[in-house]
């Protein structure tokens, strides 16, 4: 089992079925929060939902094509993050993340986006990381920003939010970037 620990109250851990009660769980309590931004909400309706979507990160995994994960604070699931999509051909990986609410506001997700941007580095020997964010999500923009990426740019309409399109802003880090820059990250 891939467990990746970040600190003492912190760690991720490669997703498997049994963590379809505490993902949905947290999905429900945070639903309304999570759909501003998430555009899979209303397609996730009950626990098996769930349960599919870990089956599908997991063949992911084995196929090499990405990389998801729970996050594990203080022992408990409180969220999920890994790579999206890991390309191979190009060397880049795209990092995608949630959160439960109430664990916002601490730090969580920009040390997560950093070991997740380590590993891809170091372990994956991966040359850039990108993070796509919606124009107007300022807290998931702010997670690249302190960590140095560098805005890429936009692009216009690039996802369909339930009745309307939002811009993501695009930010990557390329490896010689990453380990020059070290010092100065959060």
């Amino acid at each position: 089992m891939f467990l990746y620990k970040i600190d003492e109250q912190l760690s991720l851990k490669l997703t498997e079925v049994t963590d379809a009660d505490r993902l949905f769980e947290l999905t429900e309590k945070a639903r309304e929060y999570l759909k501003e931004w998430l555009p899979w909400l209303d397609f996730t309706t009950d626990v098996e939902d769930t349960r599919e979507f870990l089956k599908g990160t997991m063949k992911g995994y084995a196929e090499s094509k990405s990389m998801t994960t729970v996050i594990l604070y203080e022992g408990e699931i409180v969220g999920t993050a890994g790579f999206n999509s890991i390309n191979w051909s190009n060397k880049t990986a795209y990092i995608g993340y949630w959160l439960g609410h109430e664990y916002q506001g601490k730090g969580i997700m920009t040390k997560v986006a950093k070991a997740l941007t380590d590993y891809a580095f170091n372990h994956l020997k991966l040359n850039k990381v990108e993070i796509r964010a919606a124009e107007e999500n300022k807290k998931s923009r702010g997670i690249p920003e302190r960590l140095g990426f560098v805005k890429e740019g936009k692009i216009r309409q690039a996802e369909w939010l339930y009745d309307h399109y939002v811009d993501h802003v695009v930010y990557g880090i390329l490896a010689e970037e990453w380990d020059k820059n070290k010092n100065l990250q959060k």
